[in-house]
């Protein structure tokens, strides 16, 4: 195989494969019908691994597979001790917002599935604290879309909760969840996990509209000015591309609507442009440049719709192991 980096779905069908057919087979029944299918699918087109990646996938699984034991035995804290003595604060810190993630995944997974509409209409009216909590635990996406349609003086209030949210009790969360299942007919079992949070709202923030964000920022100014700018530093904007490496750059270019770079770039500063620009294949970059020449009287609107989009793109696309965001020095790249 080519690749010199794997996506998320090559690495779990590697693992697979590292595992044999009779362990494998062991696994696969705790798996859904349509992850058997998309694992199978992908273990398929897995011809040769070189030994090096296949090693460092291994070596990555074990260790998210040690963080969440050490949570799951001893707590939060407990697991922080043991794997900052283990492997350093800096890659502690990364296993472990890697696996609070997936275990915040696992509660109210019912609630993810919602229209954010209905979502809206069932907490709307919930005390901020309430929201907050339901909000943590529901997509960015769909958190960004409540916050949105709230009164404006509870978005900030909601807003301000979730990135002070630290570690919520089973009890609390318990009750929650029994609350919504009188409407949503679901529950799910709980673990003491990281709910919320300053990473948690940055996301829910890039995943809101320009006028909003603003909006929130201003108020939130007001009442914390150290805590939004500590949302702001964790936030990936469209003018963030210039952190990004060469490799993450070309790969989302190859994904985003040629309509939505004009756009972007003819309201980008010579910076974001010329770095799009080194990233394009000639082709590719003589045809945005011609188009860009006949693109008059843009709306601004239509500008931070299409930056929008491509943050979007980008992502969704680290999200899925394809390429490595880099902001304001949060993370260390080993190559």
């Amino acid at each position: 195989m080519a690749e010199t980096k794997l996506s998320g779905r090559q690495k779990a069908a590697a693992i697979i494969i590292s595992l044999g057919a009779d362990d494998a087979s062991k696994i696969y029944k705790f798996f859904k019908e349509d992850e058997i299918e998309q694992l199978t699918y992908e273990i398929s087109r897995l011809q040769h691994l070189n030994p090096q990646i296949m090693e460092n996938t291994l070596k990555d699984f074990y260790d998210l597979c040690l963080t969440q034991k050490v949570i799951t035995e001893g707590g939060f804290e407990y697991a922080r001790n043991v794997l900052e003595k283990a492997f350093g604060a800096q890659t502690a810190t990364s296993l472990l917002e890697r696996v609070t993630k997936t275990l915040r995944s696992k509660s109210f997974d019912f609630l993810r599935k919602a229209d954010y509409k209905n979502l809206l209409t069932i907490i709307q009216n919930e005390h901020p604290q309430t929201i907050a909590l339901i909000l943590s635990y529901a997509r960015a996406d769909q958190a960004s879309a409540v916050i949105a349609e709230l009164p404006k003086e509870k978005r900030i209030d909601v807003v301000e909760r979730i990135a002070k949210m630290d570690r919520t009790s089973p009890e609390v969360i318990k009750y929650v969840e029994e609350e919504l299942e009188k409407k949503f007919n679901s529950i799910v079992s709980v673990d003491f996990t990281e709910i919320g949070g300053v990473n948690y709202v940055a996301d829910v923030m890039n995943n809101m509209d320009r006028g909003n964000e603003k909006y929130i920022f201003d108020e939130l100014n007001k009442k914390d000015a150290k805590l939004a700018d500590e949302i702001r530093m964790r936030m990936f904007v469209f003018e963030d591309i210039v952190t990004m490496d060469s490799m993450s750059i070309q790969r989302f270019l190859r994904e985003v609507d040629s309509k939505d770079l004009v756009y972007a770039i003819k309201g980008s500063n010579k910076e974001v442009a010329d770095v799009l620009f080194s990233n394009m294949s000639t082709k590719m970059g003589e045809t945005i440049k011609s188009e860009l020449e006949y693109t008059h009287n843009v709306r601004l609107r239509d500008v931070e719709e299409a930056q929008q989009r491509i943050v979007s793109v980008i992502r969704r696309l680290e999200e899925e192991g394809e390429l490595v965001i880099a902001k304001s020095g949060k993370d260390d790249i080993i190559v």
